[in-house]
């Protein structure tokens, strides 16, 4: 693997258990040893560096925060080490604290904190110190839903603000899309593709790309040249998709287009409504068509109270470019 990260750039490396990524992390904050190549910033090799010498600030999953110390004696340990006197330490852990909003918790133990508050702790632990690089091992996996899309926001305004080079490791695909500057999807120890995020949905480059980011349907379809037929429609196909023969292509459910039997719908197929779920803003629906298929399209919540279970539907498929693989 081979990963160029420019300065002041958010990438972060996704993919599913195993595939390398918080290994590729620790190779680079030095905790493991690369097999061969080299492990360069800034123009200097620092493959034989010890991880204390590499200038980098780390976050890991579980906080590990210091029990015994306070939040600022947490965020001013690193400054210590470097021989800064405690006038300095302090202020500049204040400085920090403020900055992750825990000012007013700067004498609080860990035990005294909640999860997501700890893990701003250990993220102003890291600046703290002006780190060249900062790395971040799925920071955010530990803590519930509403905590981690706040943190995951804070993280990112906190990293244009300072314009830090971050590495940043999740297996949450919307994680990866909401703070990015590029996405690297691992599979097995390589990067099989590496994109911003809107690229990296919208025109994957392989099959297991397509089907690791988001939801993707698989439709049965005929290639001819750069277009397909699925569902009665003709859509684009992009670049490594099959020019002939059968294929199955990979479909976004926003894609999908339904209506009620009987209204003019251009690519019409018959399916029934099998299901509905309600997802805020948009929701989505399942039909199902006769074969057993079943086809997940995702619309927003108004279009959706037509659209009631058992109800006969059209489908059909935007003309927005898809990939395609092999039958």
């Amino acid at each position: 693997m081979s990963l160029d990260i420019a300065p002041g750039e958010m990438v972060v490396l996704l993919g599913p258990s195993g595939c390398g990524k918080t290994t590729a992390l620790r190779v680079l904050a030095g905790l493991e040893d690369a097999d061969s190549g080299a492990v360069v910033v800034g123009g200097k090799d620092l493959s034989s560096v010890p991880t204390n010498k590499r200038d980098m600030g780390m976050v890991f999953q579980a906080y590990s925060l210091f029990p015994h110390m306070t939040a600022r004696q947490n965020v001013a340990f690193g400054l210590q080490l470097r021989g800064k006197g405690t006038a300095e330490r302090n202020r500049i852990a204040g400085e920090y604290l403020d900055l992750v909003g825990l000012g007013t918790q700067a004498d609080r133990y860990a035990h005294q904190m909640s999860g997501g508050q700890q893990q701003r702790v250990a993220l102003a632990r890291a600046l703290a110190i002006q780190p060249q690089v900062l790395l971040l091992d799925e920071p955010l996996s530990a803590l519930d839903a509403k905590v981690r899309v706040q943190l995951r926001d804070e993280i990112r305004r906190i990293q244009l603000e300072l314009g830090i080079t971050t590495l940043f490791v999740t297996h949450d695909q919307e994680e990866a899309l909401a703070v990015a500057d590029r996405v690297g999807v691992m599979r097995s120890g390589r990067i099989e593709q590496i994109d911003a995020p809107e690229v990296i949905y919208s025109r994957p480059v392989t099959p297991f790309v397509a089907s690791f980011i988001g939801l993707t349907n698989r439709l049965a379809g005929t290639a001819d040249g750069s277009s397909a037929r699925v569902l009665e429609s003709t859509v684009p196909l992009l670049p490594g998709s099959p020019t002939s023969g059968a294929i199955t292509a990979l479909v976004r459910p926003e894609a999908i287009t339904l209506a009620p039997a009987g209204d003019a719908v251009s690519g019409p197929a018959s399916a029934v409504v099998a299901a509905t779920s309600f997802l805020g803003s948009m929701g989505r629906v399942q039909v199902r068509f006769g074969a057993g298929d079943v086809v997940i399209a995702q619309m927003g919540t108004h279009e959706i109270a037509d659209l009631s279970v058992g109800l006969p539907v059209t489908v059909g498929i935007k003309p927005s470019p898809v990939l395609a693989e092999q039958a």
